[in-house]
C-alpha cells in the first residue's frame, strides 16, 4: 500500500511564513498535493493507495481522485500518522508499504514505479531528499518493517534502521522525489526544474525562479 501524508493545508508550510501569506501557503500546499495525486494515478490500478490526512479539502481530493483514505484525527505529525497508517496498512493484509510525502511535487510516475521495482528484491527502498539529510520514500517489505521516524535529518537513522534488519537496501536517488518544499530556495528549485507541473506553473506566477533565469539569458 502507498501511503501518503498531508497536513491540514491552513497550517502548512510554516516555514515559509516571512516569505507567503497564509494564503500562499495554503494555495501552495493544495497544489503540490494535485501534483502528488496525478502521479500516483498512472500507478493507482497496481496497488493500493491511502491518503493519510484529516483535511476536509484533501479527503476531498482523494475521493475524487478515487483513492482511499486513512483519517489521522489527532493529526500529532508525520511520524505518528505513519505508524498508524502502517498499521492500517498491515490490518488489511498490505505486503509492504511505500510513503511518498503530499509535498514532492516533481514526483514522477516513473519514479513510483521504480521504486515499486526495486521493491520486488530488496527490504527497503530508500529516496533521499536533495540535501541529503531528511527521506522523500520509504518503501518496506513487510509492511511495517522497521518504525519511521521522519524530520530534518531522518535519513541516516533510516538507513541504519534497514541496514539492521539484514534485509537488502537500496537508496534511490532521482530529481523528481527528492525535491519537497520548505525553504525559499526550494521555491525557487521547483520554479527552474525543467517542466509545467501545477505547482511550478504557480510559484513561476508569484516570480519566484524568474531572477536566475534573467541571469542565465544574460538580462
Amino acid at each position: 500500500m502507498i501511503l501518503v501524508p498531508v497536513k491540514d493545508f491552513s497550517t502548512a508550510k510554516q516555514r515559509l511564513a516571512q516569505t507567503l501569506t497564509p494564503e500562499q501557503r495554503r494555495e501552495l500546499a493544495r497544489t503540490m498535493f494535485q501534483d502528488v495525486l496525478r502521479a500516483l494515478g498512472a500507478v493507482a490500478p497496481l496497488t493500493a493507495i491511502g491518503i493519510v490526512t484529516r483535511d476536509p479539502e484533501a479527503l476531498r481530493l482523494a475521493d475524487e481522485a478515487g483513492f482511499g483514505r486513512i483519517y489521522d484525527g489527532l493529526n500529532a505529525g508525520e511520524t505518528e500518522a505513519i505508524e498508524m497508517a502502517t498499521q492500517h496498512a498491515i490490518a488489511r493484509g498490505a505486503e509492504f508499504t511505500l510513503v511518498i510525502p503530499g509535498d514532492a511535487p516533481l514526483v514522477a510516475a516513473s519514479e513510483i514505479s521504480l521504486i515499486l521495482e526495486a521493491g520486488r528484491r530488496a527490504g527497503t527502498v530508500l529516496a533521499p531528499a536533495a540535501d541529503g539529510q531528511g527521506t522523500n520514500a520509504v518503501f518496506r517489505r513487510p509492511a511495517g518493517l522497521f518504525p519511521l521516524r521522519f524530520g530534518n535529518h531522518s535519513f541516516v537513522p533510516h538507513l541504519r534502521a534497514a541496514i539492521a534488519t539484514q534485509k537488502p537496501v537500496v537508496v534511490f536517488k532521482r530529481p523528481g522525489i527528492a525535491l519537497d518544499v520548505d525553504r525559499v530556495a526550494d521555491l525557487h528549485a521547483l520554479a527552474q526544474a525543467a517542466g509545467s507541473g501545477a505547482s511550478q506553473q504557480l510559484v513561476r506566477r508569484w516570480g519566484f525562479g524568474a531572477a536566475a533565469v534573467a541571469r542565465a539569458a544574460g538580462f
